[in-house]
């Protein structure tokens, strides 16, 4: 498979996942709000479907990314200082998906004391990783 392929399914895996980690954190918002049960099953529903979703993009994402690394050797060699600040985003963008989980079984178990304000700023996180990200790739500041 042609390089120019895989960086494009790395790009589109990569984008899907991180819709996912903007919408998520929005049915947290209405979560966190919500008080008619019936309403909150079936935000839980949704974010249940949607983190699975996004856990099944992040795999391919990540494991086309190491493809492109190892392979063909994107990102390293010397001037690839941004390629380290990158993955250290990537790993963050990581931890950020799986606190997502977290939040996400303790709305299920009953057990979130966070209010709405606190997932609004939440759910912009992602959104400044993938900026941050996308200018270390298109940049190379280093």
């Amino acid at each position: 498979m042609s390089v120019l392929w895989i960086k494009t399914f790395h790009i589109v895996f990569i984008a899907s996942w991180f819709a996912g980690l903007f919408y998520l954190p929005r049915i947290f918002v209405n979560l966190a709000q919500q008080t008619d049960p019936a309403v909150q099953q079936v935000l839980l529903g949704m974010g249940r479907r949607l983190y699975r979703f996004t856990t099944i993009l992040a795999i391919p994402a990540v494991l086309l990314g190491f493809w492109l690394y190892v392979q063909y050797g994107i990102g390293r060699g010397p001037g690839s200082g941004w390629m380290h600040a990158k993955l250290a985003l990537v790993v963050l963008a990581l931890g950020y998906h799986h606190s997502c989980g977290v939040l996400l079984r303790k709305f299920e178990q009953g057990t979130n004391r966070r209010s709405h304000v606190f997932y609004r700023w939440f759910n912009e996180i992602p959104v400044l990783m993938l900026v941050a990200i996308t200018a270390l790739v298109v940049i190379k500041p280093f």
